[in-house]
Formats: structure tokens, sequence, C-alpha cells
């Protein structure tokens, strides 16, 4: 027993020797080969469900011009040439929808024409980030210790608290808890504004009253986000900390007399924190599709309320760029975490 004690224990400690850099480096290009096989999956995908559907971002344009009386064929044509029509056969469009990913060139919006695709998601992708990337790691880390310091005190207050804390504000959807947020402190306390990223008189800029004025209008959706995201994080890694807990090379750590927070953090957190990172890898991925009901809520402009209203105007140029764009940041956050699973815990290389 001795020695499978000191080899679960081995396996949470870095490896030193050529044979585990050999291992470190083939795990590593294994993964990097999976990450290039699954991406080009993606992107392929993304160009193939658009022409299996029937119409184009054209047609959905000239039927909706159609409404108010018929439409001459130049104006067919000027419509087609504005918005784009594949033209050629299926590998020359292949081939040229290639060349605009990697310039990420993705055509005309026409739901906000004439602004290009590229153009407003760069301006709506700064505001997911800040606000939704943010709130995502910081309600990971917070929620990670509260669970690694409730498992640890388990049975007293300081498991109890956080515990029914993070049960009842993970019931909560989304929405609602925003509606609450917006309705007490916007409309009826009048603590904070209820829409927007910014004043009405400020302009975009490096500077700090903007800095101030849009971490201002950024409070209450980031509230809504990490109450409602907080609990699960806080749930997650008690469960596993307490079932590491009982595991024998954490009583043989115990045993050895190691500080109780050498114990706690260095062994059973450290293997107990592999499950949450593979939840984290995927919250992180899909920080940039954003919360679209909470962005949608408060009027904020980011990608996910950019979404929205391409969805919502069948905009089909801006919908395939922005789900290329939410399929990518999954399978970069979920290759990181990959590495970042293999460096914690040596195990997964062999």
């Amino acid at each position: 027993m001795t020695s499978a004690i000191l080899e679960t224990t081995d396996a949470a400690a870095p490896v030193q020797s050529h044979g585990g850099g050999r291992r470190a480096l083939a795990y590593t290009l294994r993964k990097l080969g999976l990450f290039v096989l699954t991406l080009w999956a993606a992107i392929t995908l993304n160009f193939a469900l658009p022409r299996l559907m029937p119409g184009s971002p054209a047609d959905a344009a000239l039927a909706k011009l159609s409404q108010n009386g018929p439409v001459s064929e130049a104006t067919k044509a000027a419509i087609e040439a504005q918005l784009g029509v594949p033209s050629g056969n299926i590998v020359e469009q292949y081939v040229t929808y290639l060349h605009q990913v990697v310039t990420l060139d993705f055509g005309v919006s026409y739901t906000f024409y004439p602004q290009s695709v590229s153009e407003l998601v760069s301006t709506a992708l700064p505001y997911t980030l800040v606000l939704v990337g943010v709130v995502t790691i910081v309600a990971f880390v917070l929620g990670t210790l509260l669970g690694v310091l409730a498992a640890w005190k388990r049975g007293t207050w300081l498991d109890t608290l956080p515990t029914l804390a993070g049960s009842f504000a993970s019931a909560f959807p989304y929405f609602w808890t925003a509606l609450l947020l917006l309705f007490f402190a916007g409309y009826v306390w009048r603590l904070f504004p209820t829409s927007g990223a910014y004043g009405p008189t400020a302009s975009p800029q490096f500077s700090v009253e903007f800095l101030g004025d849009a971490l201002y209008h950024a409070f209450l959706p980031a509230l809504t986000i990490l109450i409602t995201s907080l609990g699960g994080w806080i749930l997650g890694m008690r469960n596993t900390m307490i079932s590491t807990l009982g595991d024998d090379y954490v009583t043989f750590a115990e045993a050895n007399g190691l500080k109780p927070r050498t114990v706690a953090l260095r062994y059973a957190a450290r293997n107990a924190i592999l499950p949450n990172l593979t939840s984290f890898g995927l919250a992180l991925g899909g920080v940039v599709g954003g919360s679209i009901l909470v962005e949608r809520v408060f009027g904020y402009p980011g990608v996910g309320y950019l979404l929205f209203n391409a969805v919502t105007n069948q905009d089909y140029p801006l919908m395939q760029a922005l789900f290329l764009m939410i399929t990518v940041s999954v399978l970069v956050a979920n290759f990181l975490v990959d590495i970042l699973y293999g460096v914690l815990d040596p195990r997964t290389r062999k």
C-alpha cells in the first residue's frame, strides 16, 4: 500500500526525468494535432452549413424589399453585388472561404449595412471580453478557493455558509437575476444605469474618465454573471475536494506531519481541481459568445447582443463569423486546459 500511496503522491509532482520530458512533448504534440484537426473540421462545417440551408443572404434581403413592392432586376443585381453571392464550383468557393477566414474578411452585414462584419465584431468583442471574461475568471478563482475552504472545514460554518449561499444563488437563472437587479438597482433605487456600455455624452477612448464610466455601466451585468455562476464553482470544487481528502496519499501526507495548508493546497486541491479545470475550459471558451440573455436585458453592446440581432434579422454573414469565432474560442480554451491538465497531472501524459 505504501508504494501505491507514494506513486499517487508522486503523480502530483512535476516530472523531471528525460523520459518525462519526452512524454510531455509527445502529449503536447498529440493534443496540438487533435486541435488542428478539430479546428479544420469546425471551419469546414461552418462553410458547409449555410450552403445546405435554402436561400442566401441576398435572398433574405430581397424578401424584405419585396414586401414594399416588386424588386427590379437591377436592384437584385446591386444587392447581390453588395452582399455577395457565391460563384464558381464548390472547391473554388471553399478556397475563397479559407482565404476569408485567414484574412478575417467575412463580408458586409446587411443588418448594419454598410459596416463590415469584421468591424462590428472588433467593436463588440472588447466589451464581452472585459465583462464576461474577467467575471468568469474571478468567479472561477473565488469559487474554487471557497470550495477548498468549505471542504477543508466541512461541518463548520465556513462550510455551511458558502455552500448554502452558492446553492441559493445558482438556483436563479441568468435572466431572472438580471431583471431583479435591473428593477431594484436600476429603476427603484437608481444606483446604476439600466442600459448601454457608457453614458450618452461619453466617447470610447483610453482615459480614466471613460474607463470609470464603462465600469459603472458594466457593474450590474457583471454582478449578474458573478452571482449566478459562483455557486457552481463552489459546489463542484467542494464535492470533489471532499472525495479527494479521503484518498490514501492525503492521509499519508498528514501522517508525515506536513502542514495542513500544504496538504490542502499542494496535495488535495491540486488533484481535486482537475474536473473544475475542464468545466473552466468550456466556460472560458464560451466567453466570446457572451451571455446573450444578460447582454440583452441590459442592452450591453457585446458579442451576445450582436449575435441576438444577427439571428433576429437573419444576417447570415454576421452569424457565420460569430459562430466560427465562438467555436474557435472553445477549441483554443480546451486545448490550453488540456496542456495545463498534463502539467498538473503527469499521469494523463502516459
